[in-house]
């Protein structure tokens, strides 16, 4: 009995450490970045119009350089599905007939049989996901092309957990719309992602362990 306290002790040690850890994540590199100083100051002349600072009044605010915002749209809606069937049947037939002796045939000594086997499976697996929201991120590399590396992470504190949301890809500057805004659906080597570590995700886990437990248990 001391043995199985100490282990459900363990256990609830483990459980609240759990709620307290970052989740993994599939986005990778840095989350964040900060924009390049310039290495000189620039030249001033003195008078009002100072062409190293000049920024038109209509100029188009798009993002295009490191540290530059922009507002991810998130809308994922993937669905896949599978099925498959076989089958395998197999018959036989087999007999021997009466033998003769000293030209007699002996009936009872004559034997037939037949065997069949047949075998049959299917299986179908579906799944269906949606993911929803909006997230910024921050332009972390200007590559050749052109085209912006983006990277971002969302923390939410709920109770006694965090939720994260991290996102990461590709943008092409032609897909940016007013606002700086960019649909998921239109970043290349797009990696979404929500991830938690609130007590709800240990439910299951500690249910598993109620049931463990409730089968060695004497009571």
């Amino acid at each position: 009995m001391n043995s199985l306290v100490k282990l459900i002790a363990i256990v609830g040690v483990m459980a609240t450490a759990a709620c307290t850890t970052v989740p993994d994540s599939i986005v990778s590199g840095p989350k964040s970045a900060r924009p390049i100083p310039a290495s000189y100051a620039p030249p001033t002349s003195g008078a009002i119009f100072q062409s190293a600072v000049y920024r038109p009044l209509l100029e188009d605010r798009r993002a295009r350089l490191v540290g530059d915002t922009i507002t991810i749209v998130i809308n994922e809606n993937t669905a896949a599905g599978k099925s498959a069937a076989s089958s395998a049947s197999k018959t036989g037939t087999v007999a021997s007939p009466a033998p003769t002796i000293f030209g007699t045939s002996i009936k009872e000594l004559s034997a037939s049989g037949t065997s069949s086997a047949s075998f049959g499976d299917k299986g179908a697996t579906t799944s269906s996901n949606t993911f929803t929201g909006t997230i910024g991120v921050t332009v972390i590399e200007v590559l050749p092309n052109g085209n912006l590396v983006v990277s971002g992470e969302k923390q939410v504190a709920l109770d006694k957990g965090v939720e994260y949301v991290r996102f990461s890809g590709t943008v092409s500057p032609d897909n940016i719309q007013t606002g700086n805004t960019v649909s998921s659906l239109l970043v290349a080597d797009a990696k979404v992602e929500y991830r938690t570590n609130t007590r709800v995700d240990m439910a299951d886990f500690m249910s598993s362990l109620g049931r463990f437990f409730f089968s060695v248990s004497p009571f």
